[in-house]
């Protein structure tokens, strides 16, 4: 099996973003990503970024995926969130036992794989295994994914609590219904999945306090530092790097746009002469480089620890602290652009609009919860017990 090579991924995404952008539009309108572009993200390697070598997959510095995350963004701002979601689902199946990653790779090793982690699933015990029925929804991509990540709670041993677990399920094991309507990020498909009492065998489970405690069985074949680094850095990182991208992306079209644009009011006079508006490129431009930095900076040195054998929590707080600051960053950045950019820029499907809209959409997420993550930094400051799951 030939392994992918990270380095071409990032070239071959750059000549796919001039269509990528062009379909946009057909994105939102359809309410999901066109099977065209998915097709040729596949073909470019991204979905396989994360993938383990043993597979055929890169096994690249997650830092070389979000790169690519961003650039997509840039051009389509839910066909980047969709990207990264579904890229990032091979790092958390590398972490499943071998019998479940064969499962899932074994035949088909291009396969995609969705996800909704809140434990609403009904888990019951059946035999070896387990039954599962219920509903999720926000499962960005699900439409493309021949595989489910999806939350429940682990029935309680004896004396203990039940546990948030994680469940891989096969797309013969549930349904897709088509409900996903949003004024953001409308085109990434993010629709409801129903599992109506399915079998799930037992090495198809994974406890979520092995993310916590940086183990899973899945580390046995999986020996690699990047697959020893936290859930709560990955995954929040697939959540804030499209905001980032699609604000970045956002930033070069506003500069594009208004470079030759003259003003039909306020004295008139070329906008790009207006020092207001060379300030609020300014300081856009400062957010989004801030962003990036801070967020790269965190995730080189999360594997670095990983390579050395030990993470400390200082770390995981600050790299919560600036991954839900960069989404706040960013969001500051696309609220300066769009105040600035005029009138014009609130016709429907405009590009500034479209990513004012669809930036603000991804901050609701759950990992972009600004308030709880920095009272978590504080706390391990302080040196409080921090109670935070997505560390």
């Amino acid at each position: 099996m030939t392994n992918l090579a990270a380095g071409d991924v990032l070239g071959r995404v750059h000549a796919l973003l001039p269509t990528i952008a062009d379909r946009a539009a057909e994105a939102e309108e359809a309410r999901r990503v066109p099977a065209a572009t998915i097709a040729e993200l596949a073909e470019a390697g991204v979905f396989r970024m994360l993938q383990p070598r043993r597979y055929g997959g890169a096994e690249a510095h997650p830092v070389e995926l979000f790169e690519v995350v961003r650039a997509v963004s840039g051009a389509c701002g839910s066909t980047g969130w969709v990207t990264s979601v579904l890229s990032v689902h091979p790092w958390q199946v590398a972490l499943f036992a071998e019998a479940a990653q064969d499962e899932v790779w074994g035949e088909d090793p291009d396969v995609l794989v969705s996800s909704s982690y809140a434990p609403v699933g009904r888990l019951v015990r059946d035999g070896e295994g387990y039954r599962l029925s219920g509903r999720w929804s926000f499962s960005s991509g699900c439409d493309h994914a021949g595989w489910a990540l999806l939350g429940a709670l682990a029935p309680a041993e004896p004396g203990g609590r039940p546990e948030f677990v994680t469940l891989l399920v096969p797309r013969r094991d549930y349904e897709v219904l088509d409900v996903w309507d949003t004024v953001g990020l409308r085109g990434t498909g993010s629709n409801d999945v129903v599992v109506d009492d399915c079998h799930v065998p037992a090495h198809r489970l994974l406890r979520n306090a092995d993310h916590t405690r940086l183990t899973g069985p899945g580390q046995e074949v999986n020996t690699g530092p990047l697959y020893r680094i936290p859930f709560g850095a990955v995954f929040t990182s697939a959540i804030t790097s499209p905001i980032v991208g699609t604000v970045a992306g956002c930033l070069d079209d506003y500069v594009a746009a208004m470079r030759h644009r003259t003003r039909d009011s306020l004295g008139g006079g070329r906008f790009a002469e207006d020092q207001f508006a060379q300030v609020a490129v300014a300081r856009a431009a400062s957010e989004v480089d801030a962003a990036v930095l801070q967020m790269e900076r965190n995730l080189r040195e999360l594997v670095t620890a990983a390579e050395d054998g030990s993470i400390e929590l200082e770390l995981r707080l600050r790299t919560r602290r600036d991954q839900v600051r960069a989404t706040e960053r960013t969001l500051e950045a696309i609220d300066l652009l769009f105040k600035t950019a005029g009138g014009q820029s609130l016709r429907r499907g405009n590009p500034i609009e479209r990513a004012w809209r669809d930036a603000h959409a991804g901050s609701v997420h759950v990992a972009n919860d600004v308030e709880r993550a920095l009272a978590s930094y504080g706390r391990g400051m302080f040196g409080v017990e921090v109670d935070e799951t997505l560390l």
